[in-house]
């Protein structure tokens, strides 16, 4: 009678640097599932429903909506009240806020929330923006940035990444 031994085949042992690299594999593995289930994105660009709420007109570039206060980008309005520095700048500020009044009274205001050209963490506190958040603002489907430019009642004002460039005076 022929015997046959049979080899009962070893499990396979990972020593050293194969080891260090299965487990590093599984890892990465094991934090892109778990990532992709807890994985919660904010749409900061979604538009900010407006139908049942209000918009408010703080000056020709700043509106309150959700109990927030938004900086309105890509234009710039003259300043109102004791912050104008002449009589001129006073008055367009006037006739910029209540245009901006108008523009939303009259037409579908949307309001989009997008990220200030601010220092990173700093959106949201008085070194950003004096606390106010970023925002665009459309009626009737247009920005109305380019509507006060146009009227000239606004000057284009586009900020780079990390901050914005000096005012010019409405006084000359």
């Amino acid at each position: 009678m022929n015997v046959i031994n049979f080899r009962r085949k070893s499990r396979v042992s990972l020593t050293g640097r194969s080891s260090i690299k299965y487990l590093a594999v599984l890892a990465a593995l094991a934090v892109l599932v778990v990532a992709g289930f807890l994985q919660t994105e904010i749409d900061t660009r979604a538009p900010i429903p407006t139908n049942s709420v209000a918009i408010s007109v703080v000056d020709g570039d700043t509106v309150r909506a959700n109990g927030q206060t938004y900086r309105l980008v890509g234009f710039d309005t003259p300043e109102s009240g004791s912050l104008a520095r002449c009589e001129r700048e006073r008055k367009l500020a006037d006739a910029a806020t209540h245009r901006l009044r108008q523009l939303i009274a009259n037409g579908q205001p949307a309001l989009e929330r997008i990220p200030c050209s601010c220092p990173s963490g700093t959106e949201g506190t008085r070194q950003c923006n004096h606390g106010r958040l970023c925002a665009r603002l459309r009626a009737e489907g247009r920005d109305v940035g380019g509507i006060l430019i146009t009227e000239g009642l606004a000057r284009p004002y586009v900020c780079g990444q990390t901050g914005c460039p000096r005012r010019q005076s409405w006084c000359s």
